[in-house]
């Protein structure tokens, strides 16, 4: 029977309690939600943090708003909540796409938006998206806030922008009228991390791409994604031909490995095959032909 390491335990009230607690107790504290990451590696000793500090008591951390031309979450909202929003369903379907793929409900009612990103697991579904979205995260201290695109957020695999006595307080979304998104993914059973996976949004003008945008799963795509594949698409038709430019991009620049999911050459196909995918019914959905 696998157990973790013994540590303390602690619940904040708020989100200045909890960075006091982090200050507190220095960088072998570790917050935690829904725990749904964290508690797998603690048990097989990956992750042996000697201070739990809980935040699901924290108020204020589980909004899905509009703020000026953005979409702002809380990090504290539930994976459920993400699924069933009409707000995101109304200008980022891929969300509803994603998440009815990640793990099983049990998961989705307890895990954190919050602890996907920052939890930066390399097969990781949200965070492909929100590198497609070109997402922001804002992270606060006791200094106050600042904010980093989300292309930075994640610096590898299990490694973010946020540093001892921070944490994830939000992340945002720019609005883009005129665009669709959609989440592709092939896994080895139900719930399973991704063989590979594609997220990707289109906006068009005419039919014309103004702006796309890729984010890549499993398939060791620096920061989730594959940036050559996106401009060769910005300013050329939406045609399935720049869509399979785009996607042989992504074939030839993404770094799979060979693991028990499966060889390097199959995910590399499966990369080509979900983009072009994921392009497409984005481009169908933001002509209002797929819903």
């Amino acid at each position: 029977m696998q157990v973790p390491e013994t540590f303390d335990y602690e619940r904040a009230t708020s989100v200045d309690d909890a960075l006091a607690l982090l200050a507190k107790h220095g960088d072998e504290a570790r917050l935690i939600a829904g725990g749904h990451s964290l508690l797998p590696m603690m048990k097989l000793r990956l992750a042996v943090p000697e201070v739990l500090i809980d935040i699901n008591d924290i108020a204020g951390l589980d909004h899905i708003r509009i703020e000026g031309d953005e979409i702002a979450i809380g990090a504290m909202v539930r994976h459920a909540a993400l699924k069933d929003s009409a707000l995101l369903f109304e200008h980022y379907q891929v969300f509803r796409d994603a998440e009815s793929v990640i793990a099983d409900p049990l998961v989705r009612n307890r895990g954190t938006i919050g602890g996907s990103f920052c939890q930066a697991d390399p097969a990781e579904d949200l965070s492909a998206v929100g590198s497609a979205l070109r997402g922001s995260c804002v992270i606060t201290s006791v200094e106050g806030t600042r904010t980093v695109p989300m292309r930075d957020f994640h610096q590898g695999p299990y490694e973010t922008a946020v540093a001892d006595g921070e944490m994830l307080t939000e992340v945002r979304f720019p609005i883009r009228p005129g665009s669709g998104s959609a989440y592709e993914k092939v896994e080895r059973r139900i719930g399973d991390w991704a063989v590979a996976a594609v997220g990707a949004f289109v906006q068009l003008d005419g039919d014309v791409v103004s702006d796309v945008g890729l984010g890549l799963s499993a398939v060791r795509a620096p920061h989730y994604t594959i940036p050559e594949a996106e401009e060769a698409l910005r300013g050329k038709p939406a045609t399935r031909e720049n869509f399979e430019v785009a996607a042989q991009l992504c074939h030839d620049l993404c770094d799979p490995t060979s693991d028990q999911r499966g060889p390097s050459d199959y995910k590399r196909h499966l990369a080509r095959e979900l983009t072009l995918r994921a392009l497409t019914r984005s481009a169908a959905r933001a002509r209002g032909e797929d819903s």
